[in-house]
């Protein structure tokens, strides 16, 4: 809340959605994006759906999707690098004499959100990478001409507390995640009746975020995973702790690393991240172990919460 009560920045009107924003072309161009970043459009394809996911039978057909709006222009592009984090995990696990293994498998769930939020938090919402997308929007968006990098990047990184779980901004996002696993939590051991569910959400909206909450579709029934389970939901902020963990030890913040993404440069951190995680598969069987072999210590809360101190307190 503190951050969310800075002076907002004022949004430039060629990023305020509209029909500039034709979905056809913001296909085209997330395509060219993701051919950027490392997906291989030889093993996979990027299509539309309702929701951003990636799937497919193996390593060999990788399937994404995401959505295009034209009232909300980046979440096309946000979609689809956060997918393509999942995507190239799944594309670059265990080959050889190991594919179709267990070895070959992911850690975990919370390792193969690491990888997408990598992308979409430490890449597309660094400032460095917009002097590669800007360049990359106007193409597409001549509109787009006379706004910055700078002001890309702070459009990007804009803190609001909202009902949505997937527009979430990174420092309100945890709070999504808290209150779904303590809505869970009550569920298994009884403390929160299925009738409850609705209210019990609406206080905890309004506690974590000071968020009033109009309806159930915006509210409890926004998500899809309570239709096959339990107990994903905090796979999404351990992924995010692991992103940062991950991207301090490649020491992501380096002259070096920081060039890359300003010049659209990818295949270092890609060739990085394959190394030390996609094509480890489960030989180390749990993110801790895995941690440890990679950055030399278990999972380590502290880096993330640096992260976004130092990020939000500018």
């Amino acid at each position: 809340r503190k951050v969310a009560a800075k002076p907002q920045l004022e949004v430039p009107a060629a990023l305020q959605g509209g029909s500039d924003w034709d979905v056809k072309k913001q296909e085209e161009l997330c395509k060219v994006v993701a051919k950027d970043l490392g997906f291989d459009f030889n093993r996979g394809r990027l299509d539309i759906s309702p929701h951003p996911c990636t799937g497919g039978p193996g390593p060999d057909d990788v399937r994404i999707t995401t959505r295009y709006s034209e009232t909300v222009p980046m979440e096309g592009i946000a979609g689809t690098i956060h997918e393509c984090g999942h995507a190239m995990y799944e594309q670059n696990r265990r080959a050889g004499a190991h594919s179709g293994l267990p070895v070959s498998e992911p850690v975990s769930m919370a390792v193969h959100e690491s990888q997408s939020l990598l992308w979409e938090r430490m890449v597309y919402q660094s400032e460095p990478f917009w002097s590669y997308m800007s360049g990359r929007v106007r193409e597409y968006f001549p509109h787009t001409e006379k706004v910055t990098p700078s002001n890309f990047y702070k459009f990007v990184n804009r803190v609001s507390p909202s009902l949505i779980r997937v527009d979430a901004d990174e420092v309100t996002y945890p709070a999504h995640i808290i209150l779904r696993t303590e809505i869970e939590l009550g569920l298994i051991e009884g403390t929160i009746p299925v009738k409850d569910v609705p209210k019990v959400w609406n206080q905890k909206m309004d506690e974590l975020l000071g968020v009033g909450v109009p309806s159930d579709a915006q509210g409890c029934l926004q998500d899809t995973h309570w239709t096959f389970g339990m107990g994903y939901f905090p796979s999404y902020t351990i992924g995010a702790m692991i992103a940062v963990q991950l991207w301090r030890h490649l020491d992501g913040n380096s002259t070096t690393v920081q060039t890359a993404l300003a010049q659209g440069s990818f295949g270092q951190l890609a060739a990085d991240l394959t190394k030390n995680v996609h094509s480890l598969g489960s030989l180390y069987p749990s993110f801790d172990e895995l941690l440890v072999h990679v950055t030399g210590e278990p999972l380590n809360p502290d880096y993330f919460l640096t992260y976004l101190e130092e990020k939000y307190s500018k």
